[in-house]
């Protein structure tokens, strides 16, 4: 906890003891301890007259306004002196409310997908490409976008890969030049990327990246402040996919429960790693973080010490190990679901590919503040 939800948490203390005090105060007030205005208070109504004598109203009683404004008084200075031991207490708090238009927002993301996928490469006819679709749902906590474009860095100099990555991110910072991590985003990228020879379905492969929070349910959250957007869970992706005809497919999924994806995922000509098993929790997320457990040692580490994706789980799995020893985590087990046929196609791009240097992490530059909100439902 920093200083300032300390100081805001005594005075949170305060106010509720000063309410407590204005609630008990409503009964027989203690002149010893109630404030100068409170002790004037008038005395309770009598009792009413006997039904032979004229009735006649009791005067209205004004101890509910005198308290109240008393216990502001108070309330008033205590919050000065405090905000003198804690000055960010006077400092003016976050607004609510996204600096954006969320309408303008959505109807941008017909443009910005269109202008992403405009900037693909085409594949070249007779040789295996490789085409990375990243996605981070989560836009109330930067680690998810650091991730995305770190996948996007590392593919793109060390794996040949530029020009044939798409980045999907859920961000305050970037709502202006990337589009959204969304279901219907999705979709539109995974068709677009059918269309005008981009992808050979025959021939290349799709690496699709998938990093947020995710549930017992086996969904990933997706959202971001006031944005109305969608949970994907495992049945939704494996259906989004296997509906479209892309046969060499690497899908890793980054999120707490991601083994739930691994069943719908996996077939004869695919890869799947997740970050755990489907009863087990990942680490490293939070908006104190810069990168999760799983992107650091399976990105950072593993796919810059090897250029094999099962050789870089497997380093991925010992550092994980170890973290999460380190801290007495329950273990998260990433999982790894793959065929010998994959194997081999990931073989023959490898073979195609230049291997660029190691590529060093970073944190995505030009952050904005990133305000928390209360998360959206499952659709």
């Amino acid at each position: 906890m920093n200083r300032r939800e300390a100081a805001r948490l005594l005075l949170a203390l305060l106010l509720g003891l000063g309410f407590g005090l204005f609630l008990g105060g409503r009964g027989e007030p203690n002149p010893a301890s109630a404030p100068l205005a409170a002790r004037e208070i008038p005395r309770r109504p009598a009792l009413p007259p006997p039904p032979s004598a004229p009735a006649t109203a009791a005067p209205a009683s004004t101890a509910p306004a005198t308290q109240s404004a008393a216990l502001l008084r108070d309330l008033g200075a205590t919050r000065d002196l405090l905000a003198r031991w804690f000055p960010a207490l006077a400092e003016e708090p976050a607004p609510d409310d996204p600096d954006y238009s969320a309408e303008r927002v959505l109807y941008d993301q017909h443009r910005l997908v269109g202008e992403a996928l405009a900037g693909l490469r085409a594949q070249t006819p007779g040789r295996t490409d490789l085409y990375v679709v990243a996605f981070g749902g989560d836009g109330d906590e930067n680690v998810f976008r650091n991730e995305v474009e770190y996948v996007e860095k590392l593919f793109s100099e060390r794996y040949g890969a530029r020009g044939r990555v798409v980045v999907l991110e859920n961000n305050p910072a970037t709502v202006e030049t990337r589009p959204l991590a969304t279901w219907s985003n999705l979709e539109l990228v995974l068709d677009g990327l059918l269309e005008n020879n981009r992808f050979d379905p025959e021939e290349d492969i799709l690496l699709l990246f998938l990093t947020s929070h995710g549930d017992e349910d086996h969904y990933l959250y997706v959202g971001m402040d006031v944005l109305p957007l969608d949970w994907i869970g495992a049945d939704d992706l494996s259906r989004m996919l296997n509906e479209r005809p892309f046969r060499w497919r690497v899908s890793i999924v980054s999120a707490c429960y991601s083994g739930g994806f691994v069943d719908g995922l996996k077939n004869s000509t695919s890869m799947v790693i997740t970050a755990a098993r489907a009863d087990r929790t990942s680490f490293g997320c939070g908006s104190e973080s810069d990168i999760t457990f799983f992107g650091k040692a399976f990105f950072v580490e593993g796919l810059n010490q090897t250029d094999s994706f099962r050789g870089a789980f497997q380093i991925a799995r010992q550092r994980i190990d170890e973290w999460e020893e380190d801290e007495k985590q329950t273990p998260s087990e990433p999982q790894i679901a793959s065929t010998p046929l994959i194997e081999a196609k990931l073989a023959e791009w490898r073979r195609s590919v230049t291997l660029g240097p190691p590529q060093p992490f970073e944190i995505a530059t030009a952050v904005k503040p990133v305000q928390s909100s209360e998360k959206s439902t499952k659709q």
